[in-house]
């Protein structure tokens, strides 16, 4: 396994792997967390894939989890070209596991989206995150290797609650103003990253999710709720464009409910947290650091 951009749920994976994290090798991009994971006794290389240049990779014939984002702007993924340019160079994997998101849907006015909906990407960071996919197609056409893509709603879980968000006040909509959005605990993500490395069909897409849309100013009343923090201040839709942040009135812009049956019924994952109330509880006492949305 090689797990390409190993942060906390990089870690998560190893850390629930079979092997432990004994067959595993890690690419990361600070020196911090290189050091972290060769005392955790994990092989990792370090190198930041838009600068630096790449050192020989244990790609040939490996099984990737690429987790690492695209680039803060533009509409093209062009670390994963670099890193696409770099396997042709030392070996192609065997499969390739891409960690995408539902956002390349685009806004689908609340309906419910299975994974035969086309793309529609509204907005930048969705341009970039379908513009990997295709690489990653290209890639798969043209060295026979297998693709499994997760397009991946929200992550939520301990160290990744909008708690920072909540303590300086900042505003949102009224739930009757907010768009249906789409959740998933982190620890789901992990059992169905290693289920998709496993069992995942090549070439196929799988929807992310709890399966349980919601709304996010009723997401955020949850959390300050639970962390005992004020809930946000309400304002109306019509003041988001000067209160909120550019990322934020783009999450606002989109409405959609995920469907997640193909994931429970192929991959064959049962969700240890479906529903927020199920999963929120557990995450406060870990919260070391809080998400930013």
């Amino acid at each position: 396994m090689f797990i390409v951009g190993c942060g906390h749920i990089g870690r998560q994976i190893i850390a629930s792997s079979p092997s432990d994290g004994a067959a595993a090798d890690c690419l990361v991009r600070s020196s911090a967390s290189a050091q972290a994971l060769r005392q955790a006794g994990i092989r990792t290389l370090q190198a930041d894939l838009a600068h630096d240049p790449i050192p020989p990779l244990p790609s040939a014939d490996a099984e990737v989890i690429y987790l690492i984002p695209p680039p803060p702007q533009g509409r093209r993924d062009t670390r994963m070209q670099q890193f696409l340019q770099a396997t042709a160079r030392d070996g192609e994997p065997r499969r390739i596991v891409y960690i995408s998101t539902t956002g390349v849907y685009g806004d689908c006015a609340g309906e419910w989206v299975d994974e035969q909906r086309p793309a529609n990407p509204s907005v930048d960071r969705a341009y970039r995150r379908w513009d990997a996919e295709q690489q990653l197609r290209d890639w798969r056409s043209r060295s026979g290797g297998e693709l499994v893509i997760l397009r991946v709603a929200g992550i939520y879980g301990p160290g990744k609650l909008p708690l920072a968000r909540l303590r300086k006040g900042v505003p949102m909509v009224s739930e009757a103003d907010a768009p249906w959005t789409n959740r998933i605990h982190a620890a789901d993500l992990v059992q169905v990253c290693l289920a998709a490395l496993s069992r995942g069909r090549d070439g196929e897409v799988y929807n992310v999710s709890d399966g349980h849309p919601g709304n996010m100013a009723d997401y955020f009343n949850r959390v300050a709720d639970l962390a005992g923090l004020p809930r946000p201040p309400v304002i109306p839709l019509s003041e988001a464009g000067e209160q909120l942040s550019a990322g934020l009135r783009s999450y606002l812009q989109e409405s959609r409910r995920l469907d997640n049956r193909k994931l429970r019924e192929e991959l064959g994952v049962e969700l240890r947290y479906p529903t927020l109330e199920q999963g929120l509880p557990g995450c406060l006492g870990d919260a070391a650091t809080d998400a930013q949305a």
